[in-house]
Parts: structure tokens; C-alpha cells; sequence
């Protein structure tokens, strides 16, 4: 079995609605540091450090770059759920997304979560990636079996652990959840 923790970004500098692509605020860049401390700590001697393309989760994953003095590979399979509405609808597709199961999707947005499994299944070093609030769901639901979009409330920089090995993925420990509102 090999090691995956994903880690959600720290807070965004602006909510999902005003802007598509923050960076981080203030405060989230104090949980990614946080998250980087909790991190070293697990961490085996060799690890590969993974980011979604989006701002706020490239600079999460930057303290711990530093720290192990590594580099970050950039992987599209990680990136935020597209919403297919124009930015200023982005937060009303999101609460309503968050009611519905997965049965109620289509193609594109399944085409999504089977890129973040395969991307995971293709692992084969302990890896770390900084990602998002849904794909951890996704993740989380796929593991589960589960049809719901919803399944945890990860909080900014809280970190997720799973494995993955000939029978797939697996969730070990789902971490912290959410103090912080969906933004």
C-alpha cells in the first residue's frame, strides 16, 4: 500500500464567486504553514509533493516544498470542480451541487471524479496533494461507495489520509473538518 494525504488549501484570499483563481489570505497562509509543521512530522524520508494548478492550493503546498526542499508537480486531475455557470452563479451551483448525489450528474462532472481516482490509483510513491474541498469528496465518496456529493466538511488546511494498492483506494482517516465557511 502506498500513502496519499490530500490537503485542502488554506482559506482563499476571496470566496469562489468573486474571484477564479486567489490566492491565499493572510489566515490561509498560516494553516498552510500549520498544515506543512503536521505534515513533516508523518512524513516518510521520500515523498512527492503534488498541487491543483488553482493559486491557493500551489501556495499551501509551498511551506512544505520549503521544508523538504523539493519541488511541486502541478496536476490538472487535482483542480477544483468546474462549475458550468458564469462566477457571479458560482456559490448558488455550489450549495445546490452539495444537495444532490452523484446520480445526478453527468458525464462531464463524472468525467471529474474519474480523473482524480485514476490519478490517485496511479501512485506509486507516498505523495501529498494540495487540493480542494469537493475532490476530497469525491474521493471520500468514491471510497465509501457512497452517492452523495457530499460526504465531510474538510477544513482549510486540514489533511486526509488514504492508501492506495492493487485494490484501489482507500480512505484511512478523513481530517479535520470545517470551522471556516465554503468561500
Amino acid at each position: 500500500m502506498t500513502a496519499v494525504w490530500l490537503v485542502r488549501h488554506g482559506e482563499a484570499a476571496a470566496s469562489w464567486g468573486e474571484h477564479s483563481d486567489p490566492g491565499l489570505s493572510a489566515q490561509g497562509v498560516a494553516q498552510a504553514e500549520a498544515a506543512a509543521e503536521q505534515l513533516q512530522a508523518m512524513l516518510p524520508a521520500v515523498v512527492k509533493l503534488v498541487s491543483s494548478p488553482k493559486a491557493r492550493a500551489q501556495e499551501t503546498a509551498m511551506p512544505l516544498a520549503r521544508r523538504l526542499a523539493c519541488g511541486v508537480d502541478i496536476d490538472d486531475a487535482y483542480r477544483e470542480i468546474n462549475a458550468p455557470v458564469p462566477l457571479a452563479e458560482r456559490q448558488a451551483w455550489l450549495r445546490s451541487f452539495m444537495r444532490q448525489t452523484w446520480d445526478e450528474q453527468g458525464d462531464p462532472l463524472w468525467q471529474w471524479r474519474d480523473g482524480i481516482v485514476a490519478a490517485l490509483q496511479s501512485v506509486q510513491v507516498p505523495t501529498v496533494v494540495f487540493t480542494h474541498f469537493l475532490v476530497i469528496n469525491a474521493v471520500v465518496a468514491h471510497c465509501r461507495g457512497a452517492g452523495e456529493t457530499l460526504q465531510c466538511w474538510p477544513d482549510n488546511g486540514s489533511i486526509h489520509r488514504f492508501e492506495v494498492g492493487t485494490e484501489g483506494v482507500s480512505l484511512v482517516t478523513v481530517g479535520q473538518e470545517m470551522r471556516t465557511v465554503v468561500n
